[in-house]
């Protein structure tokens, strides 16, 4: 893949982040996201460059009950050095069954919990970004799963959001509780539940509590559209490390910008359509490789069109036709049709991508903000709030 210079060269003098005994030399992560961030996606990620790369988020509830999708799910290349989970879970006993099972079985070599889902389905049961506002049960579920998995001296770390929303932050006492429970990381994006996607991450946040948690590395995630935005977070907020999420999307090169980065290299990768068309036909044969079955690699490829292609000229016929492709063979067709002369388009192929959803008052069970710890109905209800989605 053809690359260019930018004009001028910077270097991060940024260290290895050390995540208990695993070291990752280039201090990014992969933030898990639900139907991207399967082995075929991280493969491609990670062919470009260095980092830790999560796998899609999978509920506690789920793996306990060893559904096979959640299963599927944790599953890792045999390449994959650092076998990366990410967990979601409301009930303590549920968090702590679903780590001992990654780690009596050894499945995993670095867990995360996930206390960032915005999702409405999540929050209004209290859990997401809504679980660390009850501070009982945020304690209880990070002790929990740091003993768990220190059973196997698993690094654990947790990601989170500020809060709520701007009148009910949590990432302060969130970060401490956590430090203080032996996390050996915390990672913070920078918008609240309210906001979801929208509007600017909020790097002032990030640097505070990374200010205020010296003693554990913190990482920041939130607006990372390119290497020199990473480059941005790191010199404003002091942050250990980055975490890619909407960024990567359609742009698996990225890791190799920020590898470039991060090693002192002005050098960026500028792909032409070419270039494009072929990643995206790779993209959907290791999805056939991950889902062994043409038909739901090539449903799920389509998702990833739109970020793919952006900024680039394709017609709107074929970006329909793209969006619903049904095999390989179609597929082909479709990406022999464009001029695989037409260069890198610039800014318009960069930016933001994905929908950022708009800011709305978060759905949280009734009474939720009242008091910082669960009431009886609520100790009652809240395990209903581990379900099958993803985000944060």
């Amino acid at each position: 893949m053809s690359t260019a210079p930018t004009t001028t060269a910077t270097r991060l003098d940024l260290p290895p982040l050390r995540l208990g005994g695993i070291t990752v030399n280039t201090p990014v992560v992969l933030a898990p996201m639900a139907g991207i961030t399967n082995t075929a996606f991280r493969r491609l990620c990670r062919e470009y460059g260095g980092g830790l790369y999560v796998s899609e988020m999978v509920t506690s509830r789920a793996l306990v009950e060893r559904n096979p999708e959640s299963l599927r799910i944790i599953s890792h290349d045999e390449d994959e050095l650092v076998r990366s989970v990410q967990l979601y879970g409301v009930d303590p006993k549920t968090v702590g069954a679903a780590v001992r099972i990654l780690v009596e079985e050894d499945r995993a070599d670095h867990i995360d919990l996930n206390f960032g889902c915005p999702v409405p389905k999540v929050t209004r049961k209290g859990g997401g970004a809504a679980l660390p506002w009850k501070i009982d049960l945020f304690t209880s579920i990070v002790q929990t799963a740091v003993r768990e998995a220190s059973r196997g001296n698993i690094p654990l770390t947790i990601k989170m959001r500020k809060g709520i929303d701007e009148d009910h932050l949590t990432f302060r006492e969130a970060g401490k509780i956590a430090r203080d429970a032996g996390v050996a990381a915390v990672a913070l994006h920078g918008r609240t539940a309210s906001q979801f996607y929208s509007g600017k991450a909020d790097w002032n946040a990030i640097a505070e509590l990374r200010e205020s948690l010296p003693d554990i590395p913190v990482l920041g995630n939130g607006d990372i559209w390119s290497a020199e935005d990473a480059i941005s977070m790191v010199r404003e907020t002091g942050v250990d490390g980055v975490v890619i999420g909407r960024g990567c999307q359609g742009r698996p090169w990225l890791f190799g910008d920020l590898m470039n980065a991060f090693e002192g290299s002005d050098e960026r990768h500028r792909p032409g359509l070419g270039q494009v068309a072929d990643t995206v036909y790779r993209h959907a044969e290791l999805l056939v490789d991950t889902f062994g079955n043409e038909m739901m690699a090539l449903r799920d490829i389509r998702k990833h069109m739109a970020w793919y292609f952006k900024g680039y000229v394709v017609g709107g016929d074929l970006r329909a036709a793209l969006a619903t492709v049904p095999t390989l063979e179609v597929l082909r067709g479709l990406l022999d049709q464009l001029d695989r002369t037409s260069p890198y388009p610039g800014a318009d192929a960069e930016g933001p991508r994905g929908r950022a959803g708009s800011p709305k008052r978060t759905a949280l069970p009734e009474r939720w903000l009242e008091a910082r710890q669960l009431n009886a109905d609520q100790q009652a209800d809240i395990a209903a709030a581990e379900v099958d989605v993803s985000g944060g």
